[in-house]
């Protein structure tokens, strides 16, 4: 005779509210493919969508205002133009004048010489976001092939260029970020986003490769290699469409650290420099002006602060759209919603029966 070995305190039992919510999420997303179940998620997280909005808004008006290459721009002043001081100590026009609000001529103030701040915030958002944008987009493309190379081949390969990266980890990104900003930074944004992305990709390429670690030994991959598949077209057609959640989510988080590297590099002096203009430089250059014209401070200030927290929580609701684990608490509807549809078909049973 067999004995069952006592259940401890609550093995085996599952929660009624657990049962309730797996059924939500089950017909929720019952017929749909992986990639309308993850935009589902994301668009239904609040934080997400609001954040993607405002920088969205952001992108168009720092695009359309001064213009964006061929884009032509509305606004009258350019970052470069010298107008006279309208208001004392370039003062902002904006606020409410005679009982209703106007944005004036300079909205954002004028710094001593009188260009106008409006524009030099578009600008130096333009730049910013540059560099945020190409930064994001070659540093998880070489983290993505460093961590490729070394999870799915492992071995020496594996050891080498881990230890690399390890080397490159162990040395401050900010150093290693204003002496590359000396060496190829000043008034080309472009040329220290690609100095930037030779050392931003190293957390990229420790995820990827601990993904294709585990996704190697997976039942499909073996299925590939008997069919023949060569290993380029197993890492990149099969394992690596797997891990496009952990590279998404990670690489608009990477996208928030790169515009505070930038800010930070060019406040202190190392990234670019005047001629050109990015939020950072403005904050370096106005600093001893923000006890008497705060307003040069604020601004610059204002924009790195959104798009920063913008990107995080669209990183937030992509990491929470792609991981299977993050449910959603459902509201006191949905679990009405549930009791009704379980007591009709608990009704629809005992009548069939």
């Amino acid at each position: 005779m067999s004995i069952t070995p006592p259940l401890e305190p609550n093995e085996g039992i599952v929660e009624p509210s657990e049962n309730v919510e797996n059924a939500i999420e089950l017909k929720e997303v019952e017929g749909l493919s992986q990639g309308r179940i993850v935009l589902r998620r994301f668009l239904r997280h609040r934080g997400a969508m609001i954040s993607a909005i405002v920088l969205t808004a952001v992108v168009l008006l720092v695009t359309t205002s001064i213009g964006w290459g061929p884009i032509p721009g509305w606004w009258k002043w350019g970052y470069r133009d010298i107008s006279p001081i309208i208001n004392a100590g370039g003062a902002p026009t904006m606020g409410f004048h005679d009982g209703s609000f106007s944005f004036g001529e300079h909205p954002f103030g004028q710094d001593n010489i009188g260009h106008d701040g409006f524009a030099l915030v578009m600008r130096g958002t333009q730049q910013s976001l540059t560099v945020m944008f190409v930064i994001g987009l070659l540093s998880t493309v070489i983290g993505v092939l460093v961590g490729s190379l070394a999870g799915f081949f492992r071995g020496r390969l594996d050891d080498l260029l881990m230890r690399f990266t390890d080397m490159i980890i162990t040395i401050p990104v900010i150093m290693i970020g204003a002496i590359l900003g000396v060496l190829v930074g000043g008034a080309n944004p472009w040329s220290l986003a690609i100095a930037l992305s030779l050392v931003s990709w190293t957390n990229m390429a420790r995820l990827v490769r601990g993904q294709f670690l585990t996704l190697r030994e997976r039942e499909f991959v073996d299925a590939a290699r008997v069919a023949g598949a060569s290993n380029g077209r197993i890492m990149f057609k099969h394992i690596l469409p797997n891990a496009v959640g952990v590279i998404i989510v990670n690489a608009t988080l990477l996208m928030a650290s790169a515009i505070l590297l930038e800010t930070a590099l060019s406040y202190l002096g190392f990234g670019i420099n005047s001629p050109e203009v990015s939020l950072g430089q403005l904050i370096n250059e106005y600093q001893t002006a923000f006890a008497t014209r705060p307003w040069l401070f604020w601004w610059p200030g204002l924009f790195i602060v959104t798009i920063a927290l913008c990107v995080n929580f669209i990183g937030d609701g992509l990491r929470d759209a792609f991981d299977p684990r993050q449910r959603r608490i459902p509201t006191a509807r949905a679990l009405a919603k549930a009791d009704s549809r379980r007591a009709k078909a608990d009704a629809k049973a005992l009548a069939s029966a």
